[in-house]
Order: structure tokens, then C-alpha cells, then sequence
């Protein structure tokens, strides 16, 4: 499977951002049955989880940093997942990058991704 993330940009503090990633692969080889995830890696920094959903969009976390200003979805028919992403930070600075994960529901842990998207660089200035 391969990811295609998109939708970043240079914003200033405030300003809102939706993030998208597509995921194709061969004939019939979907992600529809997938937990599907956010990381970030800022400056000097390590990746981290961002946000994820599960298969079917029921199931949606966050870390505590992007609580409550971003929103992760998905649109399993077009194998598609967004990131609404408002109330930008400086903090909010990174290459974002999307993931597939192993099991159908989202988590934290880098190590429950298979996949990953060749990331978009989102630059929030203050």
C-alpha cells in the first residue's frame, strides 16, 4: 500500500489546515479494514502520534496536544483519511505523515503502523 499525504502548508498562528492522505495499492488491496493514523516529527524532534480512527471511523484518539483542535476522519469508499487541524500552534511545526496500521484499531505506538506516507511539511508561524 502506498500513502500519499497532502495539504500542508505556511500558515500563521490561528489559521486552520486539513491535511489528507490517499491510499493506494493493487486491485482490490484496500485499507478499509485498517486503523489509520497521524504522526508529526517537529524540528529536532522525535515522531509522535498525532492522531488515529478505527476501520470504521468509530473509534478516534488524540494526544493531549492536539485535543480538542484537530479532527481526524476517514472515507473508507475513496480509502481516504483527513486531518482538520484548527487553532494552529508554532507548536504544531512538522512534517506530518500518515500511517496504516496493523490492526483495525487506531494506537499510539509507531510500531503498530506497517505503512507510511512520504509526509507533508505544515509550518505554522507566530
Amino acid at each position: 500500500v502506498q500513502l500519499q499525504a497532502s495539504g500542508g502548508g505556511l500558515v500563521q498562528a490561528g489559521d486552520s489546515l486539513r491535511l489528507s492522505c490517499v491510499a493506494s495499492g493493487r486491485t482490490g488491496r484496500t485499507v478499509s479494514n485498517n486503523a489509520m493514523g497521524w504522526f508529526r516529527q517537529g524540528p529536532g524532534k522525535e515522531r509522535e502520534f498525532v492522531a488515529g480512527i478505527s476501520w470504521n471511523g468509530g473509534d478516534t484518539s488524540y494526544s493531549n496536544s492536539v485535543k480538542g483542535r484537530f479532527t481526524i476522519s476517514r472515507d473508507r469508499a475513496k480509502n481516504t483519511i483527513y486531518l482538520q487541524m484548527n487553532s494552529l500552534e508554532p507548536e504544531d511545526t512538522a512534517v506530518y505523515y500518515c500511517a496504516v496500521a496493523r490492526t483495525a484499531v487506531p494506537s499510539s505506538e509507531n510500531s503498530y503502523y506497517k505503512s507510511w506516507g512520504q509526509g507533508t511539511l505544515v509550518t505554522v508561524s507566530s
